[in-house]
Order: structure tokens, then C-alpha cells, then sequence
């Protein structure tokens, strides 16, 4: 994995943080599109373990919570770290971390669930941070993560094939203010050839589609999405047949 590498995207986070907490429960593309898809996904998490890698300002965090799993949250933003404590209180472990750097700072199968929503498009090494969740679950523990869709990328982005990963840039305005945001743009294979790689099951993938409920909120976001994928949400179950070392690497 990458080290001693500043996150990619944490200059715009930092930047976008305060408002982004503001918006992002009635943001319609997240509240009424993407989440309800990843949410969909979670098994029962009463009683469970769960890390939410990239809890943002914690608002996955709170309703995994709310249904009574033990949270633990990490992210790369320390702005992002403060809302969330804001938001959930003391009792809750938060942890800045980076997803493209070992997370050391956690314990080897010592999670249920990983849930990691609209973060790894900001991760260069795949193989990297899935070895990394891998070495985190418990034996057939359940990872469920959503990304933009490789298809929606590469239409904004085509200077270069489709099928390489590359470093791009979008101009976000729907937070109130206009900021450029780098991500990294791959292909439907670059993202799930990792998963399998770093010894992960694929269980389901969604392709949401929208619903009535944000026809009624946003009517352009709904033609957009009626005929455009934003997202692809999935989950993945951890195999017993790999055996995690404390570095990511994967015996078999």
C-alpha cells in the first residue's frame, strides 16, 4: 500500500466538510438514491461489529447505531472526524485514517461488517485496502461498499481507454460552493477483480434505480439517473479458505 502520501481527495473534503454535514441527509442523490441501495445490502446489524470506513460526518454511523451494532468510524478528513463526534457523542471510537495506508490502528478480525459508501473512488490501491478488510472480518464477515459507477465515470471522463484506472478531476456545486474534487476513474473489472483477489465472495450488485421518492425531490436528478447509472453498490463475504497476514497480504 501506498505510504507517506497525502489523501487525494482531502484538500476538497476539508473544504466541502461543514456544508456537506449540512446537506448530506436531504442531499437527494445520497438520501433518496445511494444510500437506501448500500443500506439495502447491510445484513442484520443488531448486536454486530461494524466499521464504517469513511464515516464522513457519521450519518451511516448513526443509523447503524440507531439499530444496534457497536461502531467503530475511521476517516481521512479530520474535519470530517469532528462533525461525526458531534454528531455521535464520545462513546463512539473515530480514528483518522487514510484507506490507501495499513490500518494499523485496528485489530485483525476483530469486525462483523465493513461498510465503506462513496469513499474507495478516492483509494488508488484496491488491493491494498480489500486485503486490508479482509485481514479486519471475522470469518465470513460481510463487506458492503458503493462507488461511482464505472460506466457514468467514463462518460464524463474519456481522454483516456476506459480501461485504465485514472486520476481525474470533477468541479462539485451542490454543496454551495464550487470545488474541485480528484477521484480515481476505473473499470467495471479494476474494481472487482480486487474484491475476489483480496479473498472476498461477491454476494449481490445493485445498479439503483431511482424511485418516486426522488422524482418528487429532484426531477433532473431522476431523468439523469432513469437513464444514466450514478452508482454501484455491493456486497462481498469474506472466505475462510484465506488467511489474512497482519500486512493485507493473503495465504492460501
Amino acid at each position: 500500500m501506498a505510504r507517506n502520501r497525502k489523501p487525494v481527495a482531502l484538500k476538497a473534503y476539508e473544504a466541502l466538510a461543514r456544508r456537506y454535514a449540512a446537506m448530506v441527509e436531504r442531499k437527494a442523490e445520497n438520501a433518496l438514491y445511494e444510500r437506501p441501495a448500500t443500506l439495502s445490502l447491510l445484513p442484520p446489524v443488531a448486536g454486530k461489529r461494524v466499521l464504517d470506513a469513511g464515516c464522513g460526518p457519521g450519518v451511516y454511523a448513526e443509523w447503524l447505531i440507531e439499530h444496534g451494532a457497536e461502531v467503530v468510524g475511521i476517516d481521512a478528513s479530520p474535519k470530517m472526524i469532528r462533525l461525526a463526534r458531534r454528531r455521535l457523542g464520545h462513546g463512539v471510537p473515530l480514528h483518522p485514517s487514510d484507506l490507501d495506508q495499513p490500518l494499523d490502528v485496528l485489530e485483525s478480525e476483530s469486525f462483523d461488517i465493513v461498510l465503506c459508501s462513496l469513499v474507495l473512488d478516492y483509494v488508488e490501491d484496491w488491493k491494498g485496502v480489500f486485503g486490508e478488510f479482509n485481514r479486519l472480518l471475522k470469518g465470513f464477515g460481510v463487506l458492503v461498499f458503493s462507488v461511482g459507477h464505472p460506466f457514468s465515470d467514463y462518460s464524463l471522463h474519456t481522454e483516456t481507454s476506459y480501461y485504465d484506472t485514472a486520476l481525474v478531476r470533477d468541479t462539485w456545486t451542490g454543496f454551495g460552493i464550487e470545488v474541485e474534487v480528484p477521484y480515481y476513474r476505473r473499470s467495471l473489472s479494476s474494481m472487482l477483480t480486487p474484491v475476489i483477489g483480496a479473498g472476498f465472495t461477491l454476494e449481490k450488485v445493485i445498479e439503483p434505480q431511482p424511485g418516486e421518492d426522488l422524482q418528487a425531490a429532484d426531477p433532473n436528478a431522476y431523468e439523469r439517473l432513469r437513464k444514466l447509472p450514478g452508482f454501484l453498490c455491493v456486497r462481498a463475504r469474506k472466505s475462510t479458505a484465506c488467511r489474512p497476514l497482519k500486512s493485507g497480504r493473503l495465504l492460501r
